[in-house]
């Protein structure tokens, strides 16, 4: 799925455009346990209360494509015969209705989530009558030809207030405000299918998570019987210590701030395009940058070796996964240097008298605990 797909769905998450009839679910505690079970009409919950209900669930359609939303491909083998694939199929094909189904799915999903609090569980099964839309983006409704109907689950912590003392203001009077649970946004949650060429993927899902740190590998290997794919964070951090490690003693400044900016115009030039695939880069695009400022032989094989070991033959990934497109970091053991990328030229590296410095430029506005400075 690209994010414009994505975003064309997100659209549908408001009272007067969703086809959503009913949101079923469960609340569960602590100690892994279904406290209550629910399947709740939207038409009998005020305008007000869908509205949050359905943005608790649009939020699990948020974030980037490849850090928060990360697609999952099934085996054919699973299409075909796979028991986890039957189960999502079923549930959609039952419109949430079918207890038995629900009750299996709950019990899947509970055994393998690791959430500390309280959570609940929301599923939604929506019918998209999809507009036809000509190469020039003109809607045409009368023209569409196919419903996409799939589920959505989002796994929302819950949270207690703690009490405390209020005033009423109306009947001038002090009272206590007794414990609440507060249903807050999702963790993790899915789409299942995907939504591929605004058409239905049976082959794909969409998996969410807030935490671009870790994927509840689990929740993932429990639903889909895939390996789930590598965390954004961990992706940024496997990059640096592959250039590191492989580079060796080529890997100077230069070379690290020539492989940022490269990926980081990439990112600027996509968004300023409003390209509407997602944007990737391979393993070669960036051996090409690093023999562009002279690394050996030697080590663009190792980096290869290693970013295959990593990450996988083929394997294609968001820039804005391995760089920060908005600040560089420059650390030593004592001090840390936050900057644009843009003044990334305003630092050098060099060796005085033999020992190593890290030189900044600063012509004016030089400011020492607040107070400018003159530097003679």
């Amino acid at each position: 799925m690209i994010e414009k797909e994505v975003a064309e769905l997100r659209r549908r998450y408001k009272a007067d455009k969703s086809n959503i009839t009913h949101v079923a679910g469960c609340y569960v505690n602590e100690n892994r346990e279904i406290i209550s079970r629910f399947d709740q009409s939207l038409a009998l919950l005020s305008e007000d209360e869908q509205e949050k209900m359905l943005s608790l669930l649009r939020k699990t359609l948020s974030g980037g494509m490849g850090k928060n939303l990360l697609e999952i491909t099934f085996e054919t083998r699973q299409v075909v015969e796979g028991e986890e694939h039957k189960l999502l199929m079923a549930l959609r094909e039952s419109k949430l209705r079918d207890e038995a189904l629900l009750e299996r799915f709950y019990q899947t999903a509970i055994a393998a989530l690791e959430l500390e609090s309280s959570y609940m569980i929301l599923l939604a099964h929506d019918a998209y009558d999809v507009p036809y839309r000509t190469k020039d983006g003109d809607r045409q409704d009368e023209a569409g030809s196919e419903v996409f109907s799939y589920v959505l689950c989002a796994v929302c912590p819950v949270k207690e207030t703690k009490p405390a003392l209020s005033y009423s203001a109306y009947e001038n009077e002090f009272r206590n405000l007794t414990v609440n649970r507060i249903i807050s946004p999702p963790e993790t949650g899915f789409l299942f299918p995907a939504f591929d060429d605004r058409s239905t993927n049976l082959y794909n899902a969409l998996f969410y998570t807030r935490n671009v740190k870790e994927t509840q590998d689990a929740f993932v290997e429990a639903l889909f019987r895939q390996s789930p794919p590598m965390p954004a964070a961990q992706q940024m951090t496997t990059f640096q210590n592959i250039l590191g490690s492989s580079l060796d003693g080529d890997c100077s400044y230069q070379v690290v701030q020539a492989v940022g900016d490269q990926l980081r115009d990439m990112i600027t030039e996509h968004r300023l395009n409003k390209e509407e695939e997602n944007l990737v880069i391979s393993r070669g695009t960036v051996r090409q940058v690093l023999e562009d400022c002279g690394v050996e032989p030697p080590a663009l094989q190792r980096f290869e070796e290693h970013f295959d070991e990593s990450f996988g033959k083929g394997a294609d990934l968001p820039p804005s996964n391995l760089v920060n497109p908005r600040q560089m970091e420059i650390k030593t053991p004592d001090v840390t240097i936050r900057l644009d990328p843009l003044k990334s030229n305003l630092v050098e590296t060099r060796v005085i008298n033999g020992g190593k410095y890290i030189l900044i430029r600063a012509e004016e506005g030089v400011e020492v605990d607040g107070v400018y400075i003159h530097i003679q």
